[in-house]
């Protein structure tokens, strides 16, 4: 007799957002390279502990996923590497579903008495669809081929169902955290000088693109886009390939910088060896605020 399971035993936290889409423009290119269509359902799995460096999927209701993952990932370097990409589409709140969508196919809850995999239900995935495929779209990414909800089985007591009211309910209730160094800050000509003598460079740069490491946010900026305002303790072997780290930039959210055509003015330190951001405004040519800005730097005495 086919194994009936319980909606509670298949249940998964479905997480508020903490982050904005822009930060995919490096990392959604790299999850759409890994994703074929492989043969996944004849490959014997194996259960293995989620690692706490899995944030994708981290305090979810289980302790253990199925290996190979129903991505076709066989490694946990590999599931490690590609789940990082989708963190910022969770964090942007397209759906309150989206986290327990992907950690259904990155990290599929594994039981020892059952061989047959669990998949998220149909009506997950085309929820999570609904609201996510447009933000997606809208950055030119369309909805993965690999993430067709077709592919995925009606709902029955051996997939994973979308959240219940109560669940909704609890998860909308959470604010994000925003990121220190993008809050928005009213500063006048002197408090922005000061700012500016506080910190080792000041950048005004175009996002080229935006990845993960170790859990913070790394970003390199365009290289013709790139104004020097303010420099010191930086090298010009530190500018010929300009990296910028935002600390922990997994943990919380940067809804300043949601425009990947957009001007930034950055400021920030360097700190063993790695120049780390603890300022980020839009650059708005003709504000007010930035016309301030730019006749501080001008009159800069630190």
């Amino acid at each position: 007799m086919l194994l009936r399971l319980s909606f509670a035993r298949l249940s998964l936290v479905a997480s508020a957002a903490l982050w904005v889409l822009p930060c995919c423009v490096g990392g959604l290119h790299e999850m759409y390279t890994g994703f074929g269509q492989p043969d996944l359902f004849h490959k014997k799995s194996n259960c293995k502990p989620i690692p706490a460096s899995l944030l994708l999927c981290h305090d979810i209701e289980y302790a253990e996923m199925r290996l190979p993952n129903l991505l076709g990932h066989e490694t946990m370097d590999e599931v490690l590497q590609q789940a990082s990409s989708w963190i910022p589409l969770v964090q942007k709140q397209c759906h309150q579903d989206t986290r327990k969508f992907l950690c259904s196919l990155f990290a599929p809850v594994c039981l020892d008495e059952l061989d047959e995999p669990i998949q998220p239900c149909r009506s997950l995935c085309e929820a999570v669809k609904t609201g996510c495929a447009p933000v997606m779209s809208a950055f030119g990414f369309p909805w993965p081929d690999m993430l067709h909800c077709d592919r995925f089985p009606a709902d029955n007591d051996l997939c994973v169902p979308p959240a219940s009211v109560d669940s909704v309910e609890t998860a909308t209730r959470e604010v994000p955290k925003v990121c220190e160094p993008c809050l928005d800050k009213e500063e006048n000509d002197n408090e922005i000088v000061d700012s500016l003598c506080k910190n080792d460079f000041a950048l005004k740069i175009k996002v080229k693109e935006i990845s993960y490491m170790n859990g913070d946010t790394k970003i390199i900026p365009e290289t013709k886009s790139r104004t020097i305002y303010k420099l010191n303790g930086v090298t010009e072997r530190d500018l010929k390939k300009t990296v910028l780290w935002l600390k922990d930039g997994l943990q919380c959210t940067c809804d300043v910088m949601n425009d990947i055509n957009a001007a930034y003015l950055v400021m920030g330190q360097k700190m063993d060896g790695h120049l780390v951001i603890t300022s980020l405004k839009r650059w708005q040519r003709g504000h007010k605020e930035f016309k301030r800005i730019s006749r501080s730097i001008r009159k800069l005495q630190c």
